[in-house]
């Protein structure tokens, strides 16, 4: 069974329709394994936040999804464990520690970070960690 790592622009695509929300949603569909670092329901937390100040949510819909988070069928793993080659893939593709999180999870498991972070995806796609990134609407279907 492959094992996918989820990341805070796939998994708030569950609750809001937005651009790739089907193709975010074949994953919740799935029998797949979903792994996450405990910082994306901190990073989640965020994007909620700030949809409700700019008036795209409100506060009670930003509550209904935070609550909804608990329930979500996702394999949680310590971030403070991720963090030392977190750090060290954040030094060797120049992109954030907070995406690098994802990535050093995806090596931990032995799958792929699930993304709809374009900046993120075209950073890493065509290099050494390009077998670790997968663009959201490249999932398999469920059947």
């Amino acid at each position: 069974m492959k094992c996918y790592v989820v990341d805070a622009s796939v998994a708030i695509k569950w609750f809001l329709p937005e651009i790739h929300s089907e193709a975010a949603l074949r994953l919740r569909r799935s029998h797949f394994r979903l792994h996450v670092p405990a910082f994306m329901t901190l990073e989640l937390g965020n994007v909620i936040a700030k949809k409700i100040r700019r008036a795209e949510l409100t506060p009670a819909e930003g509550e209904m999804i935070v609550m909804a988070l608990k329930d979500l069928a996702l394999q949680r793993h310590a971030d403070a464990r991720l963090f030392p080659s977190a750090y060290q893939l954040a030094v060797n593709t120049q992109r954030s520690v907070y995406d690098c999180l994802y990535l050093a999870l995806a090596e931990a498991v032995d799958g792929a970070v699930v993304t709809a972070d374009r900046k993120f995806y075209a950073a890493l796609a065509n290099g050494p960690y390009g077998s670790k990134v997968m663009w959201v609407e490249d999932l398999p279907q469920v059947t």
